[in-house]
């Protein structure tokens, strides 16, 4: 397969399936949020057949056999009517949706392993494939709970989007964060101060009560593994073990993910350096991709080129935000990892069409709700910002931007802030795996150990050569049915996670070999 199938095909390694890409447009908030997520890449809703209805006993919960999107078998999906304001029980109700994947064979009918999603602002639900497949070996004998947090999915959903805003076309550079802020804000039919983690919590664990579970098995990626903690911490005693892939420790603010994309940078050139045939045909890759940054940085470039979509000519407006964007969203994915130092390297030579691939597959690729994903964020991470982490922020780009567009937002979103003792580390002798991916370009190592300081029953691994969500990528997944089957961290053997599972870097447009020459 070239490089261009690829492109096409957006494979990815996370979830061995194509990268969600939308005919929405996503808004200019999408410049500023953070999106820790692995980007698990399903989408669509559940589709329900109401003629299949499974009526339960009176008080239990009605659930519906519905069809999710890139899974052959029927499954059960219901709603919950929650209070969108727990303060105010009387007033507005959202629907919460979840949905269940059946254990193949029921042994454990009180427990289910509930799967959170990251973001923050993936739905759960649309994610289902990836989530059925990484824990397939847990589904053997417990059900395998979605639920789609308030305000992403089903559940009554935040979404900033613009119909029409060309992706190809638009400059990032002449956006009015602020206003386009607030013009989402007005168009939403919610309270954005009750969408929230702790909030949301409690939808969680009303949802598992409605269905009757006696004890949750979690696992939690990227910003899911923040629920995950929240979990622990507020309602322990729901709780039988935890996972946390891609860990965001309650200490951290997630916006100090500006270093951490400054570190996967770094050990993306670092490792081209160390790869022979990658340093042979790239030898100046860091040098090659300054200059083409430095280049954006006065003015973007306008150019006719072919949309990887549709091969009709199409004029692209590439700026030092998308050719960012684009290379950093492409560090969370192995294979397409693969592609950055071609890409860079044609762009240094004029050629943008790589770059423009790459910056294809990662629009939108996400699936991020913007107005949930400010929610959290204005509420629970921006006041968080100190000194020096503004302070370090000036010597990178990525992070500067992020900063100045998140507060950009915030300024507008107007959270009420959580309280301090909402950053406490977790205190909890719940059995739990931490895994963290050494190339993981938001949340790096260093952020696991941060969050085992006060888990006094948990083991932290890494994976030396994966990316961000070490369970799609690794046998991590292995790992995580061996905890849920034993309860217990003791035996837990993470050898497997040495396997050197690197990929080739693509030397040119259709092969991971060296073409001789003159013939290429």
């Amino acid at each position: 397969m070239n490089i261009n199938q690829l492109m096409s095909q957006g494979e990815s390694d996370m979830v061995n399936q194509p990268i969600k890409t939308s005919s929405k447009k996503r808004s200019s908030l999408l410049l500023s949020a953070l999106s820790l997520t692995i980007g698990l890449t399903l989408s669509h809703s559940a589709i329900a057949d109401d003629s299949q209805n499974q009526v339960a006993a009176t008080n239990s919960p009605i659930l519906s056999s519905c069809y999710l999107d890139g899974l052959s078998e029927q499954m059960q999906c219901g709603s919950l009517e929650l209070a969108e304001n727990p303060a105010k029980p009387d007033g507005k109700t959202i629907s919460v949706h979840y949905a269940v994947l059946p254990a193949i064979k029921p042994s454990f009918k009180k427990q289910a392993m509930l799967a959170i999603a990251g973001g923050p602002g993936q739905s759960a639900i649309e994610n289902a494939a990836g989530f059925d497949r990484m824990l397939a070996k847990v589904r053997q004998d417990r059900d395998i709970l979605l639920i789609d947090q308030r305000g992403t999915g089903q559940s009554n959903l935040l979404a900033c989007d613009d119909d029409n805003m060309s992706a190809l076309t638009f400059n990032d550079d002449d956006i009015d964060i602020a206003k386009d802020t607030q013009e989402c804000l007005d168009n939403l039919d919610a309270d954005v101060s009750q969408y929230g983690s702790l909030t949301a919590l409690t939808d969680f664990e009303a949802v598992r009560q409605h269905l009757g579970y006696e004890k949750l098995h979690l696992y939690g990626v990227s910003y899911g593994t923040r629920m995950a903690q929240l979990y622990m911490r507020e309602y322990p005693q729901a709780i039988a073990t935890v996972t946390l892939d891609g860990v965001v420790p309650m200490q951290q603010s997630v916006i100090a993910i500006g270093s951490a994309i400054d570190r996967g940078y770094d050990l993306l050139f670092q490792d081209c350096q160390q790869n022979s045939q990658c340093q042979q045909q790239f030898p100046e890759l860091k040098q090659e991709f300054e200059t083409v940054d430095s280049a954006l940085a006065k003015a973007p470039i306008i150019t006719q080129t072919r949309d990887p979509q549709t091969d009709e000519l199409a004029s692209f407006t590439l700026t030092r935000g998308k050719y960012n964007g684009a290379i950093r969203m492409a560090l969370y994915m192995p294979n397409i990892r693969a592609l950055i130092p071609h890409a860079i390297h044609q762009a240094a030579l004029g050629n943008y069409q790589p770059i423009l691939g790459i910056y294809t597959l990662t629009t939108d690729s996400t699936g991020i709700a913007l107005g949930m994903h400010a929610s959290v964020v204005c509420g629970e991470d921006i006041h968080r910002i100190t000194d020096d982490m503004r302070q370090q922020a000036k010597g990178s780009y990525m992070a500067q931007t992020m900063l100045e567009g998140l507060e950009a937002t915030c300024s507008v979103w107007n959270m009420p802030q959580v309280n301090d003792s909402f950053s406490d580390a977790i205190e909890s002798d719940i059995p739990t795996l931490l895994l963290s991916g050494e190339l993981d370009p938001a949340t790096p190592p260093s952020w696991g150990d941060m969050a085992t300081e006060k888990l006094t029953n948990a083991k932290h691994f890494t994976s030396l050569y994966a990316t961000h969500g070490v369970a799609y990528q690794s046998c991590g997944n292995e790992l995580i049915a061996d905890l849920v089957k034993s309860g217990s961290i003791d035996d837990i053997d993470a050898e497997c996670l040495e396997q050197d599972t690197r990929r080739s870097f693509y030397l040119n447009a259709n092969t991971v070999e060296t073409i001789p020459a003159g013939e290429e």
